[in-house]
């Protein structure tokens, strides 16, 4: 059964055609994934859709109970933004709509409600149209996917892990028609300068020939040029009507020369000891310690609430029993975005804080996606996710080696969170940040620190080993841990007797006094 058609649907803002529409259906057993960049239209087509927006032209009909659940939802309130967002979802799953449209519905939720959110919307049975920028939602949720490009509505089978691959396959097709335009234009031009050639050749009487038989030739070589030139003629008209493929643009790979190279990789730039998180009388966690080392990518997880945002505080602010080595150049990301100047274009901002050249710098603002002239754009006609792209790339290419990153994908749409996951996969110098982004965590984090039930917890690992890891019984890890001591006990003695050290007794008083605490944990168990 339909539950909406709409048909010949037309909307502009200002000059330009935002949405122009031939016809679109929503079965009642659809669950669509609505993608697109940043101002492509998707929320304003939910509102077309739910009635709250009218089109310039077209209409929309419903068969059935419609539900718009709002991307902005009311800030006046003592609630949490996680609160609110659950009780409008209770609210609209309630009053069991025929068709739901559902505007960012993960907004402010961490991930355990991302999940039951999922749980509930998989129980759902009605008809959902979703625009989502947690593509592991889309994943569970979604069996087909409309894409709005330039005012057009494009659908593809599946989730949206199907809809990535379909779309790399039209890249692979589209680079192949590339190739193959390129090769008939080479052919094509280089036949039309052989007949020009040829033609310009046809006028010359060869010397050969005499006086007398060249008045008599003149007919024949005219005839010949007109011949050539008809022939050149004809292929410069083939090369005018030849269907021109633009190329695909390539991803410049990223090499930047970070500050304190030598003396920071590997090495450990970030030290937290026995420090805890307290708000109040409200303990967050209790004291624990970690290290980072240069080229680390640590994830922040945990619950809504739980601390992580006051953890990157802490460690911005050098609380007690946080250190950060000389070597590390630190540099902090969050939402607010006054480090812009609106007047400036997009190159200048960047460019303003930055020792890298300008050929890099264009390099980084092309992945993520300000092309060739959208460079000398201001930042004031920039859209909010674009602004945030513009501080983002500023951030990165500015004399730093440590990135900390508070939820940097908010307000961000999927294109551009896989290109800043592209970038920061490349990127050689330490990043530490807190996101809710399932499959941003899983690109990015090498490691992940979690806070939950009011403590800290390192896991060496990505965030899919994280999820999938089974603990061992406390025996197994002590076993496990005294036996990895004891390796680099032998290894540091091995080394002090070569060439002994401060900085190496130092590391070998401190793995004695390890293992002394590795026994105290061990007798507690017998």
């Amino acid at each position: 059964m339909i539950r909406l058609e709409a048909n010949a649907l037309k909307l502009s803002i200002k000059d330009r055609v935002l949405l122009d529409l031939e016809r679109l259906q929503v079965g009642s057993d659809d669950r669509i994934g609505l993608v697109g960049r940043n101002g492509s239209g998707k929320t304003t087509l939910l509102e077309v859709f739910a009635g709250v927006r009218l089109p310039e032209a077209g209409t929309v009909t419903h068969h059935g109970s419609v539900e718009l659940l709002p991307q902005l939802k009311r800030t006046d309130t003592y609630k949490s933004g996680g609160e609110v967002t659950q009780e409008y979802i209770n609210s609209a799953l309630a009053r069991r709509s025929d068709l739901l449209l559902a505007d960012e519905p993960t907004t402010h939720l961490d991930t355990e409600h991302i999940e039951w959110l999922e749980k509930k919307l998989i129980r759902w049975r009605g008809a959902l149209v979703i625009v989502s920028h947690d593509r592991v939602f889309l994943d569970a949720i979604c069996t087909k996917i409309w894409e709005i490009h330039e005012g057009k509505v494009k659908e593809y089978p599946g989730n949206y892990s199907a809809y990535a691959e379909q779309k790399e396959l039209e890249r692979h097709q589209h680079e192949q028609a590339y190739e193959k335009y390129e090769k008939k234009k080479q052919q094509l031009e280089e036949a039309l300068t052989l007949k020009e050639t040829k033609a310009a050749r046809a006028t010359k009487i060869p010397k050969k020939v005499g006086k007398m038989e060249s008045g008599a030739s003149k007919p024949y070589f005219a005839k010949k040029q007109k011949k050539l030139d008809k022939a050149a003629g004809a292929i410069k008209t083939r090369l005018e009507k030849l269907e021109k493929v633009e190329k695909v643009k390539e991803i410049s790979p990223i090499k930047m020369n970070l500050p304190n190279e030598d003396s920071f990789k590997g090495r450990i730039v970030l030290r937290v000891e026995n420090v805890g998180g307290v708000i109040g009388k409200r303990v967050l966690w209790k004291p624990a310690s970690f290290t980072v080392q240069g080229g680390d990518k640590l994830a922040i997880i945990g619950p809504n609430g739980s601390g992580k945002t006051t953890l990157v505080k802490k460690i911005l602010q050098r609380d007690a029993g946080i250190s950060v080595s000389p070597a590390a150049k630190v540099g902090y990301f969050s939402q607010i975005i006054e480090t812009l100047d609106l007047e400036k274009s997009i190159l200048e901002n960047v460019s303003s804080t930055s020792a890298q050249t300008e050929a890099f710098i264009r390099t980084v603002l092309a992945r993520l996606h300000f092309f060739r002239e959208d460079v000398y754009k201001p930042v004031r006609v920039l859209s909010g996710g674009e602004r945030i792209k513009v501080a983002l790339a500023k951030l990165f290419v500015s004399e730093i080696n440590t990135l900390i990153l508070d939820e940097p994908t908010n307000f961000l749409d999927l294109e551009s969170v896989e290109a800043l996951e592209s970038l920061l996969q490349d990127y050689e110098g330490s990043i530490i940040f807190v996101s809710h982004d399932r499959r941003f965590i899983e690109k990015v984090g090498t490691r992940i620190l979690a806070i939950e039930n009011g403590g800290i917890h390192v896991f060496e690992g990505t965030y899919e080993e994280y999820k999938n890891y089974e603990p061992q019984d406390h025996r197994n890890l002590i076993e496990d841990k005294w036996m990895l001591i004891e390796t680099k006990i032998t290894e540091v003695l091995s080394r002090l007797s070569i060439e002994p050290s401060e900085e190496l007794e130092q590391e070998f008083q401190a793995l004695l006094a390890e293992k002394r605490a590795l026994m105290a944990d061990g007798s507690k168990d017998n």
